[in-house]
């Protein structure tokens, strides 16, 4: 069964909450919370919003609190809020202004 990925590009807006059960990836501005089993952010993504995920891979700018059992922050992404996972990796160049919790 292959998974189903929604994909946002960069000339999209949206207000309100997102839900998608597989994966979701963001290149597009967002104002809402982003529910996903994976969520994949790009460079050029704007998210004032929380994300819950079982993995978060972020690559732009996201202000809210991300809690995921596994968060990868990419050099590319600007992070501003609360982290609660169970491992986290953050690249050498990333912006970040965070508050991180691991939970077993």
């Amino acid at each position: 069964m292959s998974e189903k990925i929604s994909t946002l590009l960069s000339d999209v807006s949206i207000e309100g909450d997102i839900v998608e059960k597989d994966k979701i990836i963001i290149d597009a501005k967002i104002n809402g919370d982003i529910k996903s089993e994976k969520v994949e952010t790009h460079a050029n993504s704007n998210i004032k919003g929380n994300i819950k995920s079982k993995s978060a891979s972020l690559g732009g700018k996201i202000k809210g609190n991300i809690s995921s059992d596994q968060i990868n922050i990419k050099k590319t992404a600007d992070v501003d809020g609360v982290l609660n996972q169970k491992s986290l990796s953050i690249e050498e160049g990333a912006t970040l202004k965070i508050k991180a919790q691991t939970y077993k």
